[in-house]
């Protein structure tokens, strides 16, 4: 392998995500978060099946473990299911940039799942990390209480909702990273993530066939527009994305490929001022660099 190859491939996800993260949130607004995370799931198994069906002769990922199996479905039940329905819908309430800033926490709780499953330690440096972390983006976070009235989008109570689901979307992401490095080990990454969509796509069915919500989805699959965002996240997301992070975490230590990743809330900054001409105040950009700082001193530990 090519020098530094987990480092190019983790910088390569935290680019599909930026990606992914914009689309989807056009795409929730017209077809609803939770009809989208189970389209997404579909439309992204749909193209990692053919790739493997191209690059590894088989369709489903049939030679993996029992283990392998297990742990890689519970990796998705968490990851795909807790995590992203809680993403997805703080998207709708706080916008990408916002939500993606809040999961900057991500690689200071998966070093702490780390050190409690892997028996990784974190030091005193890695300590540090996380206190500037999460310095980083409750100073962003608290922006919302603290600027002009008419910069508020959301109400008080949307903006704590939101904010608590992007958390949790946070832990689901760091479990659903440490399960899948035990589970997958020098399995094939794409077939790995194929194991985990198909774990969100059994989870996603389940839920909705309790809370009977096959009427709205098949409402969504009619949105054309709607549609074309998600088959494009489902590309740079769950499709490409999560199997290059999956291909990081393999070639890297866990703590390298998850600070990487989180550069993603510098990455989106530019994106939404390009795209959605929303305007970025200094404060949020300073957050936005303390962050990413504080998770990059998790690597010097």
């Amino acid at each position: 392998m090519p020098p530094f190859y987990g480092e190019l491939a983790a910088l390569a996800t935290a680019v599909c995500w930026t990606c992914s993260s914009l689309a989807f949130s056009a795409a929730g607004r017209r077809i609803g978060s939770l009809s989208l995370n189970l389209i997404r799931l579909v439309i992204a198994f749909l193209y990692i099946s053919a790739y493997c069906r191209i690059r590894r002769g088989s369709w489903l990922p049939t030679d993996a473990s029992p283990e392998a199996w297990r742990l890689l479905m519970i990796s998705g039940l968490i990851g795909f299911v807790l995590g992203d329905l809680c993403l997805f819908k703080a998207f709708l309430l706080l916008g990408p940039r916002l939500s993606m800033l809040i999961m900057s926490l991500a690689p200071p709780i998966a070093a702490g799942l780390g050190w409690v499953v892997l028996g990784e330690r974190i030091g005193l440096m890695g300590g540090v990390g996380m206190v500037v972390t999460l310095g980083g983006v409750a100073w962003v976070v608290l922006e919302r209480q603290a600027g002009p009235e008419g910069a508020q989008k959301t109400t008080a109570n949307e903006f704590a909702k939101g904010a608590t689901l992007a958390f949790l979307g946070a832990v689901g992401q760091s479990v659903g990273l440490v399960l899948s490095k035990i589970g997958m080990q020098s399995y094939d990454p794409f077939a790995a993530t194929q194991i985990r969509i198909l774990a969100g796509i059994v989870g996603f069915a389940a839920i909705f066939f309790a809370v009977r919500w096959w009427g709205r989805t098949l409402q969504g699959l009619r949105d054309t527009k709607g549609m074309a965002f998600a088959a494009l996240g489902a590309f740079a997301g769950p499709f490409v994305g999560v199997s290059l992070s999956l291909l990081a975490i393999q070639h890297t230590e866990t703590g390298v490929a998850a600070t990487i990743m989180a550069t993603v809330p510098v990455l989106i900054i530019p994106a939404v001022v390009l795209l959605h001409k929303e305007r970025v105040s200094a404060r949020a950009a300073l957050g936005a660099v303390v962050a990413v700082s504080g998770v990059a001193l998790l690597v010097l530990r």
